[in-house]
C-alpha cells in the first residue's frame, strides 16, 4: 500500500492554538464547556450516550476530570442523583487527577474511588483513576494493581496500557516485566486491528522520555523543564535496529489498518507517537505522510519529551519533514 502523498501548503497559524484532550471530540468538548460553568446535565448526557464503550468512556471522564472545578460539581451531581454511577465514576476520576496535581489529600481520592468502584463493579474507568493517582502518588505495585483491575474489565484498554507503559518507563527495577516485555506481550494478547500495535513505539518513546529527563517523571501538560545535562539524543534513541524493527511494524500496521483506526477516541495519539517516531527515525518521507493526517491536532505526548515546547518541536519537526519531502 502506498502512503498518502506529501501535504499540501501548510499554515502555522493554524497550530498556535494550545493542544486541546478532547482529541478532535465535538461533544466532549462541548460537555467539558459547560461543566466548567456548572452544568453538569450536558456531562449526564454524554456519559449517558456513551454506555459502555469502554475506551471512549474513559477518554470522555479523563478529559471531564481534569477541570479544576469538576469535582465540585460532580459533588454537586450526586448530591441530587445519589444513585448515579456516572456521577461517583466522575467524582473519583477529578479527585484522582486533583490529587495527582496536588490539589486534594490522596485519602480522599483513594475512598472516592473506591466509592465508585462499588458503585460501577463491571466499569475499569474507576480504576484507570486509581492509575492515574498510583502513577503520581502511588508505588509500582500499586499501578500494576490498578493496572491488572483495568485489564480484568477490559483487556484492550488504551489509556490504560498507556499509562502503565509509562509507569515501568519509570521503574525499570520494580519487578514485573520491563516495558519493552510489558508492550510486545499487549501486542501479542490484542486481535490485529487493535491500536496497541503501537505500544512498542510508545514504549520506546517513554523511555527516552525517562532517559532525557534523568528518570525524573515529565507530565506533557506541564511547562517544559530543562532536559538533564546528559540527556539522551532523541535521533540516536531512534536510530538503533531495534527502534528501527518497532518503528517499521508499527508503520506498517498503520498502513493496514490506518483507516480504520480513526474511529477509536484516542488514535489521534497514536498517530502523534508513530510521526513522532519516524521523524527521528529519518524516514522523512513517511513522517511526512503521517504529519499530513495529524494535520494541526498534535497531542503534547511525545513531542514534549526532552523538555521541549511541544507546539515548537512539532512545528519544527513538520518544517523539516515536508521540506526534506
Amino acid at each position: 500500500m502506498t502512503p498518502p502523498s506529501p501535504p499540501p501548503v501548510f499554515s502555522w497559524r493554524s497550530a498556535g492554538t494550545a493542544p486541546d484532550p478532547a482529541l478532535g471530540d465535538g461533544e466532549l468538548a462541548a460537555a467539558r464547556d459547560a461543566l466548567a460553568q456548572g452544568r453538569w446535565s450536558a456531562a449526564r448526557e454524554l456519559l449517558t450516550a456513551t454506555g459502555d464503550d469502554w475506551d471512549r468512556r474513559g477518554h470522555r471522564l479523563t478529559v471531564l476530570a481534569e477541570g479544576r472545578s469538576t469535582g465540585a460539581w460532580a459533588r454537586e451531581w450526586l448530591l441530587a442523583e445519589p444513585d448515579s454511577k456516572d456521577a461517583a465514576v466522575l467524582l473519583a476520576c477529578a479527585t484522582a487527577y486533583s490529587a495527582a496535581c496536588g490539589r486534594q489529600r490522596t485519602e480522599t481520592a483513594h475512598e472516592a474511588v473506591e466509592a465508585a468502584a462499588r458503585a460501577a463493579p463491571a466499569d475499569p474507568s474507576p480504576w484507570l483513576a486509581a492509575l492515574v493517582l498510583a502513577r503520581h502518588t502511588g508505588t509500582a505495585g500499586d499501578c500494576r494493581h490498578a493496572f491488572e483491575q483495568v485489564r480484568e474489565r477490559h483487556p484492550g484498554h488504551h489509556h490504560a496500557h498507556h499509562l502503565m507503559a509509562a509507569a515501568l518507563a519509570e521503574h525499570p527495577r520494580a519487578g514485573g516485566p520491563d516495558v519493552y516485555d510489558f508492550a510486545d506481550q499487549a501486542v501479542r494478547q490484542a486481535p490485529g486491528d487493535s491500536p496497541l500495535a503501537l505500544l512498542p513505539v510508545v514504549a520506546h518513546a517513554e523511555s527516552f522520555r525517562v532517559l532525557a529527563t534523568g528518570g525524573l517523571r515529565a507530565d506533557p501538560y506541564a511547562a517544559p523543564e530543562p532536559p538533564a545535562p546528559a540527556a539522551a539524543s532523541a535521533a540516536e534513541h531512534w536510530s538503533g535496529r531495534h527502534a528501527q524493527h518497532l518503528v517499521r511494524a508499527a508503520f506498517d500496521w498503520w498502513l493496514e489498518w490506518g483507516n480504520t483506526a480513526g474511529g477509536h477516541p484516542r488514535h489521534l495519539v497514536d498517530l502523534n507517537f508513530l510521526t513522532y517516531a519516524k521523524f527521528h527515525e529519518g524516514r522523512m518521507a513517511e513522517a511526512a505522510a503521517l504529519f499530513q493526517r495529524v494535520g494541526t491536532r498534535l497531542t503534547p505526548a511525545p513531542w514534549s519529551y526532552a523538555g521541549r515546547d511541544p507546539r515548537k518541536a512539532f512545528r519544527t519537526a513538520r518544517k523539516a519533514a515536508v521540506g526534506a519531502a
